[in-house]
Protein backbone atom coordinates (compact mmCIF):
# COMPACT_ATOMS: atom_id res chain seq x y z
CA UNK A 1 0.00 0.00 0.00
CA UNK A 2 1.28 3.71 -1.25
CA UNK A 3 0.90 5.87 1.47
CA UNK A 4 0.27 8.45 -1.19
CA UNK A 5 -2.51 6.68 -2.42
CA UNK A 6 -4.43 7.25 1.09
CA UNK A 7 -4.52 10.75 1.27
CA UNK A 8 -5.79 13.55 -1.60
CA UNK A 9 -3.89 15.36 -2.89
CA UNK A 10 -4.37 19.52 -2.68
CA UNK A 11 -2.25 22.11 -4.25
CA UNK A 12 -3.43 24.89 -2.58
CA UNK A 13 -3.33 23.34 1.13
CA UNK A 14 0.10 22.06 0.22
CA UNK A 15 1.40 25.29 -0.20
CA UNK A 16 0.61 26.09 3.13
CA UNK A 17 2.59 22.81 4.57
CA UNK A 18 5.72 23.90 2.74
CA UNK A 19 5.88 27.41 3.70
CA UNK A 20 4.85 26.19 7.61
CA UNK A 21 7.50 23.67 7.30
CA UNK A 22 10.57 25.99 5.54
CA UNK A 23 9.77 28.64 8.00
CA UNK A 24 10.27 27.03 11.27
CA UNK A 25 12.53 24.67 9.91
CA UNK A 26 14.65 27.87 9.20
CA UNK A 27 14.49 29.19 12.83
CA UNK A 28 15.33 26.11 13.85
CA UNK A 29 18.43 25.40 11.83
CA UNK A 30 19.82 29.34 12.45
CA UNK A 31 19.70 28.66 16.52
CA UNK A 32 21.15 24.83 15.72
CA UNK A 33 23.56 26.97 13.86
CA UNK A 34 24.24 29.58 16.17
CA UNK A 35 24.93 27.29 18.82
CA UNK A 36 27.39 25.31 17.29
CA UNK A 37 29.16 28.38 16.20
CA UNK A 38 29.52 29.36 19.96
CA UNK A 39 31.43 26.23 20.93
CA UNK A 40 28.75 24.91 23.68
CA UNK A 41 29.87 22.40 25.92
CA UNK A 42 27.77 19.40 24.18
CA UNK A 43 26.59 17.49 27.61
CA UNK A 44 26.26 20.86 29.46
CA UNK A 45 23.60 21.39 31.97
CA UNK A 46 24.15 24.64 32.49
CA UNK A 47 23.83 25.46 29.01
CA UNK A 48 24.64 29.24 27.58
CA UNK A 49 22.09 31.85 26.21
CA UNK A 50 21.37 31.56 22.71
CA UNK A 51 18.33 33.98 20.92
CA UNK A 52 17.04 34.14 24.77
CA UNK A 53 16.96 30.60 25.33
CA UNK A 54 19.12 28.09 27.14
CA UNK A 55 21.30 25.48 25.12
CA UNK A 56 24.12 23.41 25.23
CA UNK A 57 25.87 21.76 21.87
CA UNK A 58 23.17 18.53 22.44
CA UNK A 59 20.33 20.63 21.59
CA UNK A 60 22.06 22.35 19.26
CA UNK A 61 22.34 19.25 17.38
CA UNK A 62 18.74 18.27 17.59
CA UNK A 63 17.54 21.47 16.45
CA UNK A 64 19.65 20.82 13.47
CA UNK A 65 18.24 17.43 12.91
CA UNK A 66 14.80 18.54 13.43
CA UNK A 67 15.07 21.48 11.14
CA UNK A 68 16.24 18.88 8.36
CA UNK A 69 13.49 17.09 8.61
CA UNK A 70 11.66 20.23 8.63
CA UNK A 71 12.98 21.31 5.66
CA UNK A 72 12.80 17.92 4.12
CA UNK A 73 9.01 18.03 4.28
CA UNK A 74 9.15 21.35 2.58
CA UNK A 75 11.38 20.32 -0.41
CA UNK A 76 8.75 16.88 -0.77
CA UNK A 77 5.92 19.19 0.08
CA UNK A 78 1.91 17.94 0.12
CA UNK A 79 1.04 15.09 2.49
CA UNK A 80 4.65 14.06 3.34
CA UNK A 81 5.03 18.22 4.55
CA UNK A 82 1.18 17.61 6.40
CA UNK A 83 2.47 14.84 8.15
CA UNK A 84 6.08 15.78 9.11
CA UNK A 85 4.52 18.84 10.52
CA UNK A 86 2.18 17.15 12.48
CA UNK A 87 4.71 14.55 14.03
CA UNK A 88 7.34 17.09 14.88
CA UNK A 89 4.73 19.60 16.21
CA UNK A 90 3.59 16.51 18.62
CA UNK A 91 6.87 15.55 19.54
CA UNK A 92 7.95 19.32 20.42
CA UNK A 93 4.90 19.52 22.99
CA UNK A 94 5.81 16.15 24.27
CA UNK A 95 9.16 17.54 24.00
CA UNK A 96 7.94 20.38 26.25
CA UNK A 97 6.86 18.18 28.51
CA UNK A 98 9.08 15.84 29.51
CA UNK A 99 11.73 18.76 30.04
CA UNK A 100 9.35 20.41 32.02
CA UNK A 101 9.67 17.26 34.63
CA UNK A 102 13.46 17.68 34.23
CA UNK A 103 13.86 20.93 35.11
CA UNK A 104 16.45 21.63 37.74
CA UNK A 105 17.86 18.24 37.86
CA UNK A 106 21.11 16.27 36.57
CA UNK A 107 19.19 14.50 33.79
CA UNK A 108 18.53 17.90 31.88
CA UNK A 109 20.74 16.62 29.32
CA UNK A 110 19.44 19.48 26.72
CA UNK A 111 20.04 22.47 29.09
CA UNK A 112 16.17 23.32 29.39
CA UNK A 113 14.98 26.42 31.45
CA UNK A 114 11.53 27.92 31.54
CA UNK A 115 11.90 29.68 28.31
CA UNK A 116 12.68 26.70 26.56
CA UNK A 117 9.64 24.74 27.58
CA UNK A 118 7.19 27.61 26.81
CA UNK A 119 9.31 27.86 23.33
CA UNK A 120 8.61 24.19 22.74
CA UNK A 121 5.09 24.30 23.06
CA UNK A 122 4.85 27.49 21.51
CA UNK A 123 6.58 25.60 18.29
CA UNK A 124 4.97 22.45 18.15
CA UNK A 125 1.88 24.51 18.34
CA UNK A 126 2.46 26.40 15.32
CA UNK A 127 4.43 23.25 13.77
CA UNK A 128 1.08 21.23 14.20
CA UNK A 129 -1.19 23.91 13.36
CA UNK A 130 0.68 24.13 9.91
CA UNK A 131 0.30 20.37 9.58
CA UNK A 132 -3.44 20.01 10.61
CA UNK A 133 -4.37 23.13 8.35
CA UNK A 134 -7.22 21.75 5.88
CA UNK A 135 -7.29 18.21 7.24
CA UNK A 136 -8.58 18.73 10.41
CA UNK A 137 -11.92 20.22 11.46
CA UNK A 138 -15.32 20.21 12.56
CA UNK A 139 -16.30 22.14 9.18
CA UNK A 140 -14.50 21.06 6.25
CA UNK A 141 -15.84 22.97 3.76
CA UNK A 142 -17.43 19.99 1.43
CA UNK A 143 -14.88 21.13 -1.70
CA UNK A 144 -11.82 19.72 0.57
CA UNK A 145 -9.89 17.40 -0.39
CA UNK A 146 -9.62 15.56 2.78
CA UNK A 147 -13.75 15.63 3.71
CA UNK A 148 -13.91 14.29 -0.16
CA UNK A 149 -12.11 11.55 0.90
CA UNK A 150 -13.49 10.89 4.41
CA UNK A 151 -17.14 11.00 2.54
CA UNK A 152 -16.90 9.32 -0.30
CA UNK A 153 -20.43 8.34 -0.83
CA UNK A 154 -21.54 11.96 -0.30
CA UNK A 155 -19.33 13.17 -3.10
CA UNK A 156 -20.83 10.29 -5.60
CA UNK A 157 -24.65 11.37 -4.65
CA UNK A 158 -23.41 14.65 -5.08
CA UNK A 159 -21.97 13.85 -8.71
CA UNK A 160 -25.42 12.92 -10.36
CA UNK A 161 -27.13 16.10 -9.31
CA UNK A 162 -24.24 18.52 -10.46
CA UNK A 163 -24.17 17.02 -13.73
CA UNK A 164 -27.66 17.26 -14.58
CA UNK A 165 -27.77 20.88 -13.59
CA UNK A 166 -24.86 21.93 -15.20
CA UNK A 167 -25.82 24.29 -18.87
CA UNK A 168 -29.02 22.39 -19.57
CA UNK A 169 -28.68 23.15 -23.56
CA UNK A 170 -31.15 22.45 -26.56
CA UNK A 171 -31.75 19.22 -27.87
CA UNK A 172 -34.50 16.26 -27.73
CA UNK A 173 -36.68 16.62 -24.41
CA UNK A 174 -35.72 20.09 -23.69
CA UNK A 175 -38.47 23.10 -23.47
CA UNK A 176 -37.91 25.63 -25.83
CA UNK A 177 -38.88 29.54 -25.38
Amino acid sequence: MDFRDELPVDHRLAQVYRIGAGLCGAMLLVFGCLGLADGLAFFSTDGQSIAGLSSNGLLSLVSIVTAAALITGAVVGGNTASTINMTVGALFVLSGFANLALLDSDANILAFRMPNVLFSFAMGLVIATFGMYGRVSGKLPLDNPYWRHRHPEAVAERRPAALSAAAPGRGIGSPTA
